[in-house]
């Protein structure tokens, strides 16, 4: 799968809120979210865990490109011991957790995240579905509904924010 990403830092959602409002995204839950990346050499690979279920994630993106495209895949986990198996043959880096409103209009996620020790930010994900330029449309539209220009933007992930620390 793909999708076009975008990560903001943000010192307050309030402005954020109003904008969601007036493009109608909907609002879907408050997750948990506890993301452990291990170690790997091709890409970025986590165990994240949402409430209470599991996804194994690999992604890879070029952090230097003008749009962030993202390729990624997701493997369903149902066993609760995920994280104790993954533990065993893959080597743990690091750890972030945070507390993620999550927003849709269409095809793009809207991540409202919390994240522990790092702050407030906002994600944008357009899943790719009808073709990169219809993605990136939609992208866009999201992207000045909420004015996002007037923010800082991040190009790396949480990940690599917190191991700089």
């Amino acid at each position: 799968m793909q999708n076009l990403e975008i990560k903001i830092d943000l010192t307050s959602f309030d402005e954020i809120f109003s904008a969601l409002k007036q493009i109608n995204a909907e609002f879907i839950d408050i997750l948990e979210q506890k993301d452990i990346y291990y170690r790997n050499s091709k890409g970025l690979l986590k165990l994240r865990r949402v409430n209470e279920e599991y996804e194994f994630i690999f992604y890879d993106r070029d952090e230097s490109a003008e749009n962030r495209w993202s390729n990624f895949s997701i493997l369903k986990i149902a066993d609760p011991d995920a994280e104790e198996f993954f533990d065993k043959i893959f080597e743990k880096e690091i750890i972030v957790e945070k507390t993620r409103k999550l927003y849709l209009y269409k095809n793009t996620r809207i991540h409202l995240d919390s994240v522990n020790n790092l702050g407030d930010f906002l994600e944008l994900e357009t899943v790719v579905v009808d073709g990169q330029e219809s993605a990136k449309e939609e992208f866009d539209f999201v992207y000045d509904s909420l004015s996002l220009s007037n923010y800082k933007e991040l190009r790396t992930s949480y990940r690599d924010l917190l191991l700089a620390l």
